[in-house]
């Protein structure tokens, strides 16, 4: 999880929402990623969806079986369905995500049965490290952000 944090924080400096992950197998980094959504103007560029395409391609395979992922903040809809469809064998992650969390937050996935696969959730990992990265982060943000008094859906 240290990995991931480390992930978490180059996102972080480059203005992307700090979350990082780090994918393994058989207690071997095989690939890492952090957010990048802003930089690519693309929704599904998550830490987790960077770090289980960089495996995939690593490894020949989008099957990641008995790969276990390491990640800063409990896993949305999209990036738990991409989970499931890897095949991963655990799934360990820091903070929880009380918005849109699909590991146990808001609602959990992975504890659906009649779904194709299972994976195992470890949650809390290094929970306080990972949390108060993301706050300080938006804490920043919003100190940064001067009130313009216009409507900022003006221009939609």
């Amino acid at each position: 999880m240290r990995l991931a944090l480390e992930q978490a924080e180059l996102a972080a400096s480059k203005g992307e929402v700090p979350v990082g992950a780090v994918l393994v197998k058989e207690g071997m980094v095989i690939a890492a990623g952090h957010n990048h959504s802003i930089s690519l103007n693309d929704p599904s560029a998550h830490a987790e969806i960077q770090a289980l395409r960089r495996g995939a391609s690593k490894l020949g395979n989008y099957r990641l079986v008995d790969c276990d992922l390491y990640v800063t903040l409990e896993p949305c809809a999209m990036c738990s369905g991409a989970i499931m469809q890897a095949r991963l064998k655990n799934v360990f992650y820091g903070a929880s995500d009380e918005k849109i969390g699909t590991a146990g937050s808001v609602l959990n996935l992975f504890e659906i049965p009649v779904l194709n696969h299972q994976t195992t959730l470890h949650a809390g990992l290094l929970k306080e490290e990972c949390a108060k990265l993301l706050k300080d982060f938006f804490k920043a943000r919003r100190l940064d952000k001067k009130p313009s008094g216009k409507n900022s859906n003006q221009n939609l």
